[in-house]
């Protein structure tokens, strides 16, 4: 009788909509059967409470977690009371029965339907207003310093997370499950020297701010895919560990079709060149004994992926990686290149071995380079696996030296043995380029390295004076290869001072490393796609060769290609009263000079020129956080700008 009468002075509008009055009520609120009550505590009460809310509720619970919907609930507020009054007025119709029965009578029926879709709608807006009262914005101001403790607060609700949060794993996705940050996980070494602030620092941001998010049934989600707004209850799984399962937000960037809609942005490039690494790439070698696919019809699937990988990239030299040895599979793969692009006419290098083992190689377009002279190659820790190529470009004449290599593995050597291939290389290059058919010291040197950035066969080439193109471009968000979870480069891009200002541009085309691996092509998941055609991802390098450029400050920036204008992006927060940067400096070889530097700052610091931009610290807009960095010695330094997880570079030139 109390759950009538309550319903009755809501449906007059005397009354609000109170779904825990209604939860009060005994005849809604008694449990199914009969409980001995005094052996029930009240937290118990409280609990079976509570489930049977969320039992008859759990429909429509989340329904109203989408943020479009939140004017809806508005509305529908407006309309039951306004259609309480009306049917308010059909009740008191039926007085008048005796005069006009037949129009009372349908009156009645209209009546009848409209206390049903106003029951539900009370029950429904109810629920809607509970949500919306419950649910927590996460804001992350500083994601330097946040941890995921951070959440702890929230054990058992609904937040809304006002940062982007980022698939960093998704070897489980064929559960709905994913791993998810506000950040991508990366492997420390590839971020400082190991023991460093910046390494301590990376394992610190592994550790505490990677979640598990379940309950996803809809699409498959690659690595690097972004989340706005994400919805999700926290769960608490232990003192220090949270999971989050989803209820809603929109999915953005790093799909798949994105990748197959353009190659990253390299620059006004003339030159394409691309390093890649096969994952033994095998022809006449076929089987469980060997490296490659064990059957023909794998190897079949290989050779698809592969053929549509290579024919996207579209490159005008490919350094290839973990070939078979001899020339059945580089000259398969030149074959396919030739079939899939009308125009190029793509040739390679004959070795005369055939065997079981892996080597690296080039394929180039006779169209548009010309080799001079014969591969050289140095055979130290292991042969076959590092050579070097000097190449002319026919439209220009001018000449560069292109090194394709594969380091020892991680797993079949020390850093020690790699520090003796990395002098080799660097040796050899000392010696080619003087040879008296290149007199050249234009050079790439690419390939599956295996070691990361700050280990000793990188630091060792930085240290000789070469530069690495991934931090140069891309400062600590850079990776072509994920294991572990963690991200990574061991493909590796670096080239000469001399190079450097011929650089248009470079990144990895993830096409690979963000896949699950189940999407291999020895898997019953395989596709026919070019996405996970290798466990690594492609590395790609625009070149405008010039050999007139002076070692002056300004031919480094000939090749510079920028927008209209710098923007200052507002980062991390979708709502701030003052803007906010993030950005740090960098030396061309990748070493920080400042930051990442957290300004809040009042007009523009940087001054745009026709190629090149300037800070000055006579500039009256620059804050006492810029000028504390201030003055760098003059020269060439890499701007590198953060909004929500993406990396904007700009090349600095003070002066």
């Amino acid at each position: 009788m109390m759950k009538r009468l309550y319903l009755l002075l809501c449906l007059l509008g005397t009354l609000p909509v109170d779904l825990s009055l209604l939860l009060e009520m005994p005849d809604l609120a008694s449990p199914p059967h009969e409980l001995d009550e005094t052996l029930v505590s009240d937290e118990q009460k409280d609990d079976r409470k509570n489930e049977q809310r969320n039992r008859i509720l759990a429909p429509l619970f989340d329904l109203y977690r989408l943020p479009k919907l939140r004017k809806i609930h508005s509305y529908t507020v407006y309309f039951i009371k306004f259609a309480a009054k009306v049917l308010f007025f059909l009740h008191m119709c039926k007085f008048f029965y005796i005069f006009v029965p037949d129009l009372i009578q349908q009156a009645m029926k209209i009546r009848i339907s409209l206390l049903s879709m106003l029951l539900s709608l009370m029950v429904l807006t109810a629920q809607a207003q509970i949500v919306i009262n419950d649910t927590v914005h996460i804001t992350i101001d500083n994601p330097s310093t946040w941890s995921g403790q951070a959440l702890a607060p929230y054990a058992g609700k609904t937040v809304i997370f006002d940062v982007p949060m980022i698939v960093c794993a998704n070897t489980n996705s064929k559960n709905g499950s994913y791993t998810v940050s506000p950040w991508r996980r990366f492997e420390p070494e590839s971020h400082g020297l190991k023991f460093s602030p910046e390494y301590n620092e990376t394992v610190r941001i592994n550790k505490d701010c990677m979640f598990t998010l379940s309950g996803l049934n809809d699409d498959y989600h690659r690595c690097g895919e972004k989340i706005i707004g994400l919805t999700a209850r926290i769960n608490k799984l232990s003192e220090q560990v949270y999971s989050l399962t989803w209820k809603g937000g929109k999915w953005q960037g790093n799909t798949r079709a994105d990748l197959e809609k353009s190659l990253p942005d390299l620059g006004d490039y003339r030159l394409l060149v691309c390093g890649f690494n096969l994952e033994n790439y095998f022809v006449d070698h076929l089987g469980r004994d060997y490296l490659g696919a064990d059957s023909y019809e794998e190897h079949q699937a290989q050779r698809a992926k592969v053929s549509k990988a290579l024919k996207r990239i579209n490159a005008d030299v490919f350094g290839l990686v973990e070939l078979e040895l001899g020339n059945a599979a580089i000259k398969e793969i030149t074959e396919d290149l030739n079939k899939n692009l009308p125009g190029r006419h793509y040739t390679y290098f004959t070795d005369g071995i055939s065997d079981s083992k892996q080597k690296v190689d080039f394929v180039y377009d006779a169209n548009v380079v010309e080799p001079i002279g014969t591969p050289v190659g140095t055979d130290t820790e292991i042969a076959h696996r590092k050579k070097m190529m000097c190449f002319r470009e026919k439209a220009t004449g001018e000449k560069f030296i292109y090194s394709i290599n594969h380091f020892k593995a991680m797993s079949e050597g020390t850093n020690e043995r790699r520090v003796k291939e990395a002098n080799a290389v660097v040796k050899l290059y000392n010696s080619y380029r003087k040879d008296p058919l290149v007199k050249d010291n234009d050079a790439l040197i690419m390939g599956d390295l295996n070691c990361h950035a700050f280990t000793d066969p990188i630091q060792t080439m930085i240290n000789s004076g070469l530069i690495d193109l991934h931090r140069s471009f891309h400062a600590d968000s850079s990776y072509s290869y994920m294991f572990g979870g963690m991200a990574s480069y061991i493909d590796h891009a670096i080239c000469s001072e001399q190079m450097y200002r011929q650089v248009t541009g470079m990144a990895a085309f993830h096409i690979n490393s963000d896949e699950d691996d189940r999407f291999t092509y020895d898997g019953k998941w395989s596709d026919n796609t070019m996405f996970r055609c290798s466990d690594h991802d492609p590395v790609l390098v625009g070149l405008k060769l010039d050999s007139t450029l002076s070692l002056s400050l300004d031919p480094y920036v000939n090749n510079f290609q920028h927008g209209d204008s710098l923007t200052f992006y507002y980062v991390y927060t979708s709502e701030m009263e003052d803007p906010v940067v993030y950005f740090d400096i960098y030396t061309l070889n990748g070493t920080p000079v400042c930051g990442p530097t957290r300004i809040v700052y009042e007009g523009d610091i940087f001054e745009k020129h026709t190629k090149y931009y300037t800070l000055s610290t006579s500039n009256p807009n620059l804050p006492d956080e810029v000028k504390s960095f201030l003055p760098l010695q003059p020269g060439l330094y890499v701007l590198h700008f953060y909004n929500k997880g993406t990396v904007h570079s700009h090349k600095l030139l003070i002066r």
